[in-house]
C-alpha cells in the first residue's frame, strides 16, 4: 500500500476514533462545539436493565380471513406503539409473536412501574370496525352440539369465576382483567363507567340497580351476550334527579344458534381503525347532537366506497369495542372517504372518543393475559458485574496478546480499544436497545475480534520463518489469514441474521449486537491493525 494512502487511512481512523470517543463521553463541557448533540446521544437500556412493565395481549382474529390476520395484528401493534409514544414512554418495545394459530402482542415499557397505569394506557385504545350483514347459514347437527357444549362450558367457567369473586378479599378488577371476554372493559378491571336506566340491556340493569354500593351479585346474570358477574361500585343522583350507578362486570360470552344461523349477524369487511386518518367531534346540523366525523386514508376510502356500493338500502354497522354503536342504512355509495358515527353521546364523551380514535383505533380486539413489573435492581447489579467482567476480560486479553506477540499484540490491543469505542458509539447512534443478552453479544464479539488478530499474527510468524521481511510479511500474512477470517465471520453473521429475523426480544438483541460486533471486528483486525503495523512497525 502506498505510503500516502497509509497515512490517509490512519488519519481517517484517527478522526473516526475521536468522533466515536466524543459520542461515548456521557457529557461534554458546554464550550465544546456541538456539545448538545453529542450529549443527547444516550445508551438505550432495555427493560431488564432499567426496570419497567411488560404486558402481553392476546389478539382475537377469529373474525378475520386467515390471510389478513397477520396484517391486522401488525396494524394493532403499530397503533399501540403510537399510543404509547403519545404518553412519552422512553424506548418502548412493542412486538408481535405467533404461537400456533394464536397471535400475541408483547409490550415492554421501560421506566413504567405502575402496571395499572400502563394497562389503562393501552386499554383506553378503542377497537373500531365497520361490518356488513352476513349471509344466512344452515347449521349442521354437529355445529348445534358444539354450540350447546360451548355454552355449557361458558356457564361452568362463569360459575367458577363467580365463586372466586365472592371469596373474601378477592380482587374483582384483577379477575375481570384475567377472565372477562368483554374487549371494551377487559384490561380496565371490567369498569363500565356511569350509566342510568335505559342504557344497558334489561336483564343487566335489573341486576345491577338492585345491588348495594360495593356489592357483588351472588348469582350469574344471563343476557344475549353471555353470563355477567356484576359488581356495583358507586351510585349517585344527577342534577336532574336521575339515578345513576357505576358498575363493573366480568363477561363470559356465549353463542347463539340464531345469531350464527343468521351469519353471526355481521361480517368482517376489512375496514377498521387501521385505515382511520382522523376523527373529530362535530354536531349534527339537524338534531344538534354531538357526533364523530371520520376520515379514512386512501385504502380506507376505497374500502368504504366498496362497502357502501354493495350495501345500498342495507345496514352497515359501526362497532366500537365489540359493540354496535351505530347501524345506519346506506342510501348510496359514499366515495368521499368520510363517515359519521352518531349515537347518544354527550359532548365530552364524543370529544374524548374522537381523541382516542385519532390516537389510534385497534383493528383487532386484544385481551390482557399477562402483566409483570420488573425492578431495576437486578439489572443494575448485572450491569455493574458486566462492566467489571468486561474490564477484567479486556486487561487479560491485552496481557495475553503482549506476552505472546510483543509489540504486535500491543497494537492489536489498541485496535481492540478503537473497536470498543466505535461499537459503543454505534449503539447510541442506531440506536440499539441494550439488554443483558445484548451485552453478552458485545463481549462475545470482542473475543472474535481478538481471534482474528491471533490468526493474522500466526500467519505473519509463518511468513517470517520463510525469510520474508518488511511490509511483505504483513501483506502476505493478512492475505493468507483473510479467507479463514472471512468464512468464519460470514457463518456467524448468517446465525446473527437468523436470530434477529426469527427471534424475539432478548434473542433479537443478542443477534443484533453480535452482528454489529462481528462486522466491526473485521474492520478492526483487517484495517486498523494492518495500517498501524505497516506505518510504525514494518516500515520497509
Amino acid at each position: 500500500m502506498h505510503k500516502n494512502k497509509l497515512w490517509t487511512n490512519f488519519v481517517l481512523i484517527l478522526i473516526l476514533t475521536i468522533f466515536a470517543l466524543l459520542i461515548d463521553i456521557p457529557r461534554l463541557p458546554s464550550w465544546f462545539p456541538l456539545h448538545g448533540w453529542f450529549t443527547d446521544q444516550k445508551v438505550h437500556l432495555g427493560l431488564d436493565l432499567q426496570g419497567g412493565t411488560q404486558l402481553t395481549y392476546q389478539t382475537n382474529t377469529s373474525d378475520l380471513p386467515a390471510d389478513q390476520r397477520a396484517a391486522a395484528v401488525e396494524g394493532a401493534r403499530d397503533v399501540i406503539e403510537r399510543r404509547v409514544n403519545v404518553f412519552g414512554v422512553s424506548e418502548p418495545l412493542v412486538q408481535t409473536a405467533k404461537s400456533g394459530d394464536e397471535w400475541r402482542i408483547i409490550i415492554e415499557l421501560p421506566g413504567i412501574k405502575n402496571v395499572n397505569e400502563a394497562i389503562k394506557m393501552i386499554g383506553e385504545t378503542p377497537t373500531l370496525e365497520f361490518k356488513e350483514e352476513a349471509p344466512a347459514k344452515v347449521l349442521t347437527d354437529q355445529e348445534k352440539k358444539e354450540i350447546a357444549q360451548y355454552n355449557i362450558n361458558a356457564q361452568k367457567k362463569a360459575s367458577d369465576v363467580l365463586a372466586k369473586a365472592l371469596k373474601p378479599g378477592a380482587d374483582f378488577a384483577a379477575l375481570a382483567n384475567q377472565y372477562s371476554d368483554d374487549p371494551g372493559t377487559q384490561g380496565q378491571g371490567g369498569d363500565l363507567g356511569w350509566f342510568s336506566r335505559g342504557v344497558m340491556v334489561k336483564e343487566f340493569e335489573d341486576a345491577a340497580f338492585t345491588l348495594k354500593k360495593g356489592q357483588i351479585a351472588k348469582t350469574l346474570t344471563k343476557t344475549e351476550f353471555g353470563y355477567h358477574i356484576i359488581k356495583k361500585t358507586d351510585e349517585r343522583t344527577t342534577d336532574d334527579a336521575k339515578e345513576e350507578i357505576r358498575a363493573s362486570h366480568i363477561l363470559i360470552k356465549t353463542e347463539s344458534e340464531a345469531a350464527i344461523a343468521a351469519g353471526g349477524g355481521w361480517a368482517y369487511t376489512g375496514l377498521t381503525g387501521k385505515q382511520l386518518k382522523s376523527a373529530t367531534m362535530t354536531f349534527n346540523p339537524q338534531t344538534s347532537e354531538p357526533e364523530i366525523s371520520l376520515e379514512f386514508n386512501a385504502e380506507g376510502a376505497k374500502l368504504f366506497a366498496d362497502i357502501t356500493a354493495r350495501n345500498v338500502d342495507k345496514p352497515v354497522a359501526i362497532f366500537l369495542d365489540g359493540y354496535a354503536i351505530s347501524i345506519p342504512t346506506v342510501k348510496e355509495a359514499i366515495t368521499s372517504g368520510k363517515a359519521v358515527i352518531s349515537g347518544k353521546f354527550g359532548v365530552q364523551e364524543a370529544k374524548d372518543l374522537a381523541q382516542r380514535l385519532s390516537a389510534g383505533a385497534l383493528p383487532v380486539p386484544i385481551k390482557l393475559i399477562s402483566q409483570e413489573s420488573i425492578g431495576p435492581s437486578l439489572g443494575q447489579i448485572a450491569v455493574q458485574k458486566s462492566i467489571v467482567a468486561g474490564v477484567i476480560g479486556f486487561l487479560a486479553v491485552v496481557i495475553f496478546m503482549v506476552v505472546f506477540y510483543g509489540l504486535n499484540g500491543l497494537i492489536a490491543s489498541l485496535a481492540l480499544l478503537i473497536y470498543a469505542l466505535i461499537n459503543l458509539a454505534l449503539y447510541k447512534l442506531i440506536p440499539v436497545t441494550l439488554t443483558l443478552a445484548g451485552i453478552a453479544g458485545f463481549i462475545l464479539s470482542i473475543g472474535m475480534a481478538v481471534d482474528a488478530n491471533v490468526l493474522i499474527f500466526e500467519r505473519i510468524k509463518d511468513e517470517r520463518r520463510l525469510g520474508k521481511t518488511g511490509t511483505t510479511v504483513i501483506d502476505d500474512g493478512f492475505r493468507h489469514a483473510w479467507t479463514a477470517i472471512r468464512d468464519s465471520n460470514i457463518t456467524t453473521l448468517i446465525a446473527c441474521f437468523i436470530l434477529y429475523e426469527f427471534g424475539t426480544g432478548l434473542v433479537r438483541g443478542f443477534g443484533l449486537t453480535l452482528g454489529i460486533g462481528v462486522l466491526l471486528s473485521m474492520f478492526s483486525a483487517i484495517t486498523v491493525t494492518r495500517v498501524i503495523l505497516k506505518l510504525f512497525v514494518y516500515k520497509k
